[in-house]
């Protein structure tokens, strides 16, 4: 299973991390990792109003994830699970999504902090966070045991790679 699901593309994310092994797996965990998010000049009228929003979620492909797999064992587990119980990114589509800071809107770039994901990643979609709509007060988390101070710690070891 290599298929994908072609989507376009509006920008481009710009982050510190330039290989897998050792990067955050999760946004949590990168709140030191600073970066722009650069949206193509045919979509900037897109970001009016964008900068009162002091969060905002960056959906984008995982550009080198280079295979699909159903099962696998997430990061922060030691038990296969459905890829759909996680957030690997080994799902067929190749999508993923971070919550972000979003620090400065000035033209076309996004200057925001919380990149957990590869320099160069391709974006697909920004929509605003709002916490009102976005934060259920009675959320479960599955078979998700992990602290927030153990997502913070956690980094990759290139088993998605």
């Amino acid at each position: 299973m290599n298929e994908t699901i072609p989507v376009e593309t509006i920008g481009i994310i710009h982050s510190p991390f330039t290989e897998m092994k050792g990067m955050p797996v999760q946004s949590l965990g990168a709140q030191g990792a600073g970066g722009t998010v650069v949206v193509d000049e045919r979509f900037a009228e897109g970001l009016r109003d964008l900068d009162g929003f002091s969060h905002i979620y960056l959906i984008y492909r995982f550009h080198m994830a280079t295979r699909t797999e159903l099962k696998v064992v997430p990061y922060m587990d030691t038990v296969t699970r459905g890829v759909f119980a996680t957030r690997s990114p080994l799902r067929p589509a190749h999508i993923g999504v971070s919550v972000v800071e979003l620090l400065k809107v000035s033209g076309n770039v996004l200057t925001v902090r919380g990149l957990d994901m590869l320099d160069g990643t391709p974006l697909i979609d920004i929509k605003p966070y709002v916490p009102q709509f976005d934060c259920w007060q009675n959320a479960t988390s599955g078979w998700m045991k992990a602290s927030r101070f153990d997502v913070e710690q956690r980094r990759s070891d290139n088993r998605f790679a």
